[in-house]
């Protein structure tokens, strides 16, 4: 009797019995869908919203509106200047843009919106977004988890470790983050839904790939066949057999990259190769978005998220920012156009993009004036664009006060009437994939004016 025949027959019947148990069951997948896909961009330095998601277009107490004195007009798609000057005089002093609207309904964007306003029935924007906050970290922290820093600490997990513990347990990679602020921090989380954390695609090509001048492909299956099954077996025999299912997924997703040549997932020449549309010599995060598709198009990755950026533009503001939206914006109106065109690996009859949730988010705006440096400096409002077949297309959703462009309150909540924040945003994503958002959020309320 070899050694799995033994483990095989002293586990016996106990085997089976144990399968049945609660916590083998909990254990063994998720309990919601796993049919959803999830992108989670974060506009690295603080964005601009006076040009694109929250538009201002005249000088209204502090705000120094965009103009032709101060933009570089000519790379925007969507500018158009308003025939009035700024000051008022008829003189051509610098004109700012006229507002760019969609065919129908409420949404309003600026010029840096590009691409994307062909796809302005998907999209849902939430203005007015309180931060309370003007610190870099504190603020992407407060985006990507709901809670503010403790400390220079992070107190609870992102929402892409949310979602991988919900839906990507069994997935190959459950989460896969790219410079993007992911936390795993928390009780009830899942030790599989830790973000597979890198600085870029090509990180993990070189690790994967293995010689073969002292052993076949085929022989190294093998012997993580064996491992596999070795884990396998002792996690029957274990009462807390979390630790070595865990090795066995582990192992037969090491199994799978290699059968499925999943190296190239991580190789930039192979994505830039296939995904022609992205203008990859002026977007950096082309090669991401191009791995995000990838990834979920081969059923291979659950969530994927990554930073764009940096919008940290204190010095000549409106010279880098409208532009650099206008790429970011027409970065997403690309991904939608291949997500529209993709299959959906595990529901034939749809396409990814029936299932695939973005969510893009900022530390936070930048001042309505204008500094010495001709900048923006660091401001306490925010917007966030969401883009999902469970949210309200052509939707907008809170707002900020015309002269100050602080948050204004939004609705009456259970704690009062104030504006949204970054949790109540999260805990609406949350919400909106059937997972009870007290899961993971100590605070926020959903948004159920936002939900289809």
């Amino acid at each position: 009797m070899n050694r799995r025949n033994f483990i095989q027959s002293i586990v016996g019947g106990s085997a089976a019995a144990a399968l049945g148990t609660p916590l083998f069951r909990a254990f063994a997948g998720p309990e919601v869908s796993t049919d959803e896909f999830f992108i989670f961009i974060h506009a690295q330095g603080a964005w601009d919203i006076t040009v694109g998601l929250d538009p201002r277009n005249e000088r209204i107490g502090l705000i120094e509106p965009g103009s032709t004195n101060t933009i570089d007009i000519a790379p925007l798609k969507k500018w158009v200047s308003r025939t009035t000057p700024l000051d008022g005089s008829t003189a051509a002093s610098g004109y700012s843009f006229e507002l760019v609207r969609p065919p129908s309904g409420p949404l309003v964007f600026g010029p840096a919106i590009g691409d994307l306003l062909r796809h302005y029935d998907r999209l849902t924007v939430v203005n007015g977004i309180a931060m309370n906050t003007v610190s870099h970290q504190d603020g992407t922290a407060f985006s990507a988890t709901g809670r503010h820093l403790a400390g220079t600490k992070t107190s609870g997990p992102s929402i892409d470790t949310m979602m991988a513990n919900s839906f990507g347990l069994g997935q190959l990679l459950p989460a896969v983050s790219i410079n993007y602020p992911s936390s795993f921090i928390g009780q009830g989380l899942d030790r599989r839904a830790v973000p597979l954390t890198i600085a870029g695609i090509g990180t993990l090509a070189a690790s994967l790939r293995r010689p073969t001048l002292y052993e076949s492909a085929a022989a190294r299956d093998g012997v993580t066949a064996l491992l596999s099954q070795e884990a396998q077996d002792l996690a029957k025999m274990s009462a807390n057999p979390d630790v070595m299912n865990g090795m066995y997924l582990q192992l037969e997703g090491l199994r799978r990259m290699n059968k499925e040549n999943l190296i190239n997932l991580f190789t930039d020449s192979y994505l830039r190769g296939k995904y022609t549309n992205f203008a990859y010599s002026t977007m950096s995060a082309s090669v991401n978005a191009a791995f995000a598709l990838e990834s979920l198009s081969r059923n291979a990755a659950r969530c994927v998220s990554f930073a764009y950026g940096s919008f940290d533009t204190h010095f000549t503001n409106y010279r880098n920012q409208a532009l650099l939206q206008q790429n970011l914006f027409d970065l997403l109106a690309i991904m939608l156009d291949y997500l529209d065109q993709t299959p959906h690996p595990t529901k034939s009859a749809d396409k990814l993009s029936d299932h695939t949730h973005i969510l893009v988010v900022s530390d936070f705006c930048r001042t309505p004036n204008i500094n010495a440096a001709q900048g923006r400096d660091h401001y306490p409002n925010n917007s966030s664009l969401i883009i999902s077949p469970k949210f309200k297309g052509n939707m907008s959703f809170g707002s900020s006060d015309p002269e100050q462009l602080l948050s204004l309150p939004a609705k009456t909540f259970s704690d009062g009437l104030r504006p949204v924040t970054p949790a109540d945003v999260l805990a609406t994503f949350v919400s909106a994939m059937g997972v009870d958002p007290r899961k993971y959020l100590r605070d926020g309320e959903v948004l159920t004016e936002i939900l289809r």
